[in-house]
């Protein structure tokens, strides 16, 4: 358990990257819905990729980074309560780590599951519970309107994350190589 939480400079140097492509992507690469202020973020795919790789530190810097910076660039300050639920969705996903053999090269149907299962809950328990929560305490959003954006959020980040994560996941893995397949020659 304590590899889950050990910073190391190759969670700092995932972080710092990760943060960055998770800036851009949640700036330029999104689909809006029909719900105000709720997008398909191809940015959770990049967070949950990341956080089955690093761990879930790494992954929570990642997302409440590069959420926080977006906010800040496109709208002069970061919706504090979505920018804390991103970085606990993808605390959570990071917890995928060590739970899958991706860096063994393999990616197969159990760590599939095992991956989605995490950014499931991960997803459900930031945007259907923190989110909408923290609107209402901190901004005094409108209930009914906090918890439609939440839902939606929640299924779009699912879609993201498990989409984008898994094909992300099953690339990656194949460039790894599996344990035993490397022989010395006599």
């Amino acid at each position: 358990m304590k590899d889950y939480f050990k910073i190391t400079t190759r969670t700092i140097v995932a972080a710092g990257l990760g943060a960055a492509i998770f800036t851009l992507l949640f700036m330029y690469v999104k689909v809006p819905s029909p719900v105000p202020e709720t997008q398909f973020q191809t940015a959770y795919g990049i967070s949950a990729f990341f956080g089955t790789l690093f761990g879930p530190v790494a992954a929570f810097l990642i997302a409440f980074i590069g959420h926080a910076i977006s906010d800040a660039v496109q709208y002069g300050s970061p919706w504090w309560s979505w920018v804390i639920a991103s970085g606990i969705a993808s605390f959570i996903f990071g917890l995928a780590y060590k739970r899958t053999r991706v860096e063994e090269g393999v990616f197969a149907t159990k760590d599939i599951l095992t991956f989605n299962m995490y950014q499931v809950i991960g997803n459900a328990i930031a945007w259907l519970v923190i989110a909408p929560v923290l609107d209402i305490l901190i901004y005094a959003e409108p209930v009914n309107l906090v918890f439609t954006q939440g839902a939606i959020a929640c299924v779009m980040n699912i879609v993201s994350a498990g989409v984008i994560g898994t094909l992300l996941l099953v690339a990656y893995a194949a460039t790894r190589p599996k344990k035993g397949s490397l022989k010395k020659d006599s």
